[in-house]
């Protein structure tokens, strides 16, 4: 197609050549360039695309996207644009023929219940049949075709090539995780959601190298609300009037505190075999009694916003009912079952606030005892572990403190300083560096009653060692030491 073919959505001055060149692929990774191609420079944390125009001239790129002025003696076509990044998500969607249009488009964000909230509505709207595509900080699922993530929300051009590979086998709907990084770098611009969801936030991902502060983390989250068409927010949810500050979609509601569009009353919580349970009663737009066997309020908000969602894909109650109550994903409070004296689940609650979050939900179910396993990833802010220890501490009974992606730290340098959080409440604690020792401990010493979290992989199934992933997954973990023999004799 021509160059100017992928520049329609936006603002571009031909600093050097001509606009109707014809281009063979799109580019931004300078390793994939060949003959005919336009390369678009991005600019990273550690790179600059700009850096290796040379190289993909070389390689036969016959035009480059730029916003910084360069110098191409080759004949080449300069691009200049504001935001590279932009031009990237602009350039891709139209490089794909724009399968964004082709499908229903379902984008949720939020600091927490992103990735179980995309499970639910997939899974009901796959019932009612709807093919659904996912794309999620787990997995991308097209079909049957289940790729591992890399990002919460990939880079601009795999979310275009994502879509049309959707179109292609056929899915009519979209449901996709959408991180603040993946709105403040344009990850998911060039198009318009159908559906934008807010969930919830909190303070986290702030840092050098995420978001600067809380007010430019919760400005990220709330770009969703000005590229859809319709959405739809959790009312309960803190700083909710700074979040709907400029939305340009008309507005939907769920919660539990006030009268809202989707609103849970009656809420119980309750145990079957194997499981901790939650009930509740919907009532507003839509009216039927909901069970979910996922424990805690946090999962009341996932169906609640889930079926919101679906409400304006089906009608049938029985359906989301059934869906909901059989949703499971992998990490997020997943029970694994070794004995009935105890209840060992795995959750990727990785910081202080979803840790305290889900162990105060625990905590309802008033277990013989709380036991958190956990360690906190290298290379990270202190506070973080600071704030974990302090958490664990003071709302489980007994912490064992273990190893989580140390990366290019010493696990015991992280451990000690997990430690000095842990100290400042009371709650009984042990050290276990390495992570599979520190699962066998938790299960040998477990109690009549126990409720064991197995907190920070979740989902992650290796261990990041200098620099190195190793496999590690908690679920192969757990499997090879229930069959240990001193631990068959407890069980």
């Amino acid at each position: 197609m021509k160059l100017k073919d992928l520049l329609t959505k936006l603002e571009y001055k031909v600093v050097k050549g001509s606009d109707t060149i014809e281009v063979s692929h799109l580019q931004n990774d300078s390793r994939k360039v060949s003959d005919g191609d336009a390369f678009v420079c991005i600019k990273g944390a550690g790179f600059d695309g700009h850096e290796f125009i040379r190289d993909v001239v070389s390689k036969g790129a016959v035009a480059v996207v730029v916003m910084d002025d360069v110098e191409v003696d080759e004949d080449v076509t300069v691009v200049k644009v504001d935001d590279t990044r932009l031009a990237l998500a602009c350039m891709s969607a139209d490089y794909f023929g724009n399968p964004a249009e082709k499908l229903i488009t379902v984008g949720i964000t939020g600091t927490k219940g992103k990735t179980t909230t995309t499970y639910m509505v997939r899974s009901v709207l796959e019932s009612v049949g709807i093919k659904t595509g996912l794309i999620g900080t787990i997995e991308t699922i097209i079909g049957d075709e289940v790729t591992p993530a890399k990002n919460t929300t990939p880079e601009s051009y795999v979310v275009q090539e994502t879509f049309a590979k959707m179109v292609e086998q056929g899915c009519k709907c979209v449901v996709m995780e959408v991180s603040s990084q993946g709105l403040m770098l344009h990850r998911v611009s060039g198009f318009t959601f159908d559906y934008g969801i807010f969930t919830n936030i909190e303070p986290d991902h702030i840092g050098p190298n995420e978001h600067k502060d809380f007010d430019d983390y919760l400005h990220c989250k709330s770009m969703l609300l000005k590229q859809c068409k319709h959405g739809i927010v959790n009312m309960d949810a803190d700083f909710i009037d700074r979040v709907l500050e400029g939305h340009t979609c008309d507005i939907e509601t769920y919660g539990v505190n006030g009268n809202y569009d989707f609103k849970a009353q009656d809420i119980k919580l309750f145990t079957k075999p194997g499981c901790l349970c939650v009930s509740y009663d919907l009532k507003g737009k839509m009216d039927f009694p909901v069970e979910i066997h996922v424990p805690g309020m946090f999962s009341v908000y996932n169906s609640l916003c889930a079926i919101a969602i679906c409400s304006h894909f089906t009608e049938d109650v029985e359906k989301i009912q059934t869906a909901l109550e059989n949703v499971k994903v992998k990490g997020r409070v997943e029970i694994i079952p070794v004995s009935k004296r105890f209840t060992l689940m795995i959750d990727y609650a990785h910081n202080a606030m979803s840790l305290e979050s889900l162990l105060t939900s625990l905590k309802q179910y008033n277990p013989k005892r709380l036991v958190t396993v956990f360690g906190c990833g290298g290379n990270r802010s202190k506070e973080r572990r600071f704030e974990m220890g302090e958490v664990s501490s003071r709302l489980s009974d007994f912490t064992i403190v273990t190893s989580d992606n140390p990366r290019f730290e010493e696990p015991m340098d992280i451990i000690n300083d997990i430690l000095v959080g842990v100290k400042k409440a009371d709650g009984e604690y042990v050290t276990v560096p390495d992570r599979k020792d520190a699962i066998r401990y938790a299960i040998l010493n477990a109690k009549d009653g126990d409720v064991i979290i197995l907190a920070g992989k979740g989902h992650e199934d290796y261990q990041e060692i200098k620099g190195v992933k190793h496999p590690m997954d908690e679920r192969v973990l757990i499997k090879e030491i229930i069959e240990e023999d001193q631990v068959k004799a407890i069980l």
